[in-house]
């Protein structure tokens, strides 16, 4: 019914829009759980990546689009994974992070459901070309 790079968008979708609901980033000192939603910054970068992901499903007739936008999503997961890494390390002296949660792993996976996709893009512009090439 849907090319793959559709599902794997799909499934990069709920990871970074419905899961950080769910899964806190990580607990703190009071073993309170800290979600995405206590931060603005992080509030906006699922935001955009959700925007992404939404933007390159929705243009499924334009590969090259479609390819450009995974990878500016990919550059914006590894951001968002590099401040959780940050604020982690940085505040690991001091006991502001008890616990590490679920939540910070969610970029990975949708990291690596954007790579597929973008792989499937690839492959379905290589195919494109090919036939253009026999006529």
């Amino acid at each position: 019914m849907f090319r793959p790079q559709t599902y794997y968008l799909i499934i990069c979708l709920i990871a970074t829009m419905v899961l950080p609901f769910v899964f806190p980033l990580w607990k703190d000192a009071a073993g309170k759980p800290f979600y995405f939603m206590m931060d603005m910054t992080y509030v906006i970068l699922f935001g955009l990546s959700n925007t992404l992901t939404l933007l390159s499903i929705f243009s499924h007739k334009k590969r090259q689009q479609q390819f450009v936008m995974g990878r500016l999503n990919i550059i914006l997961n590894l951001i968002l994974l590099g401040l959780f890494v940050y604020r982690t390390l940085n505040t690991s002296g001091e006991t502001a992070i008890s616990e590490k949660g679920v939540g910070m792993f969610l970029p990975i996976i949708s990291i690596v459901f954007l790579v597929l996709a973008n792989r499937a893009i690839k492959k379905d512009e290589d195919l494109v070309k090919s036939v253009d090439r026999l006529r």
